[in-house]
């Protein structure tokens, strides 16, 4: 799928195919990628490096346009079951064009940094950034989801809970390697600043992105190392509560089993004491009254 946009008073705005100069390719046809690859002279395996969610984030100089290639966090669905991924998006910076490659169609031009762009390396680096808010979004979600399982996990008698603990650790590891692979290639950006045309406050806002890289980086670190800090106990938690219902049980089943004792003793087919005594069934629940009496005496002088 294409959608073409174009930079008009410093604002983006949706555009006609042929006024267009910002294209923005959807996970493309094959199709598409020949007339990328063909027209444009997009680098193939740059091209399949831009849909591979596996691939880490690099800076590329090709002799009419350079490639960017960063992670963002991927679009989360009910049915991924608490495991937020990864994907990758192209940029392909040309003198008078933009091509931005991506899977899956998410908004890229969202917030208050996106009413004044000046120009296309303007708009590369308030992408890259949008992807920083993108992730730190994306961890006060699974900080939620995991403040609230914990809550859950202290009370559970299954792993449930707990293997939605453990997809959500998995989550983080791939957040934290994102993050920084994608703090290499600002660094990168700010190093070939000179090669690829940066202005003084393109640089400053450059500067400005990698703090804030940096710092969903220790982020996204911290809520990951608590998470596996803590799984060992979380696990020992369920464990425990289990331990605790089957002490319930096993009590209850002698609670039961002792004042059955007794009357059974009574209920025998031979001849026994009190067999002709008028109040014998008074006087044997009365005896399994006293055993039960007895037995949670017992319990608590030692506190089972």
């Amino acid at each position: 799928m294409l959608k073409t946009h174009k930079i008009e008073q410093q604002k983006i705005i949706e555009c006609a195919e042929d006024s267009a100069n910002i294209f923005i390719y959807i996970n493309p046809t094959d199709a598409e990628k020949r007339l990328l690859i063909d027209t444009l002279q997009i680098d193939e395996h740059t091209l399949n490096s831009a849909l591979d969610p596996d691939e880490l984030p690099r800076l590329e100089f090709e002799p009419n346009h350079h490639a960017i290639i960063f992670n963002r966090p991927k679009n989360y669905t009910g049915q991924a079951k608490l495991l937020f991924k990864v994907a990758s998006t192209g940029v392909f910076l040309f003198v008078n064009k933009l091509i931005i490659v991506q899977t899956e169609d998410s908004p890229l031009f969202e917030g208050k940094h996106f009413l004044k762009i000046s120009s296309f390396n303007d708009l590369v680096l308030k992408i890259i950034y949008r992807s920083i808010f993108h992730f730190l979004e994306h961890l006060k979600v699974i900080n939620m989801i995991s403040d609230d399982l914990e809550k859950k996990v202290n009370h559970a008698m299954d792993n449930g809970h707990l293997i939605h603990l453990f997809t959500l650790g998995k989550s983080l590891v791939y957040y934290v390697n994102a993050i920084h692979s994608n703090g290499m290639l600002i660094e990168k950006l700010k190093h070939n600043a000179h090669k690829i045309g940066f202005t003084a406050d393109e640089m400053e806002f450059l500067d400005d992105t990698l703090i804030e890289n940096n710092q969903c980086a220790r982020q996204a670190e911290i809520y990951s190392n608590i998470l596996a800090s803590l799984m060992d106990a979380r696990a020992s938690i369920v464990s425990n509560n289990l331990n605790v219902l089957m002490k319930t049980l096993n009590l209850i089943t002698i609670g039961i089993m002792v004042p059955t004792l007794v009357v059974s003793a009574f209920s025998m087919n031979v001849k026994i004491p009190l067999s002709g005594h008028p109040h014998a069934f008074y006087g044997i629940l009365g005896l399994a009254l006293c055993s039960v009496v007895l037995l949670v005496i017992n319990w608590k002088r030692k506190k089972w």
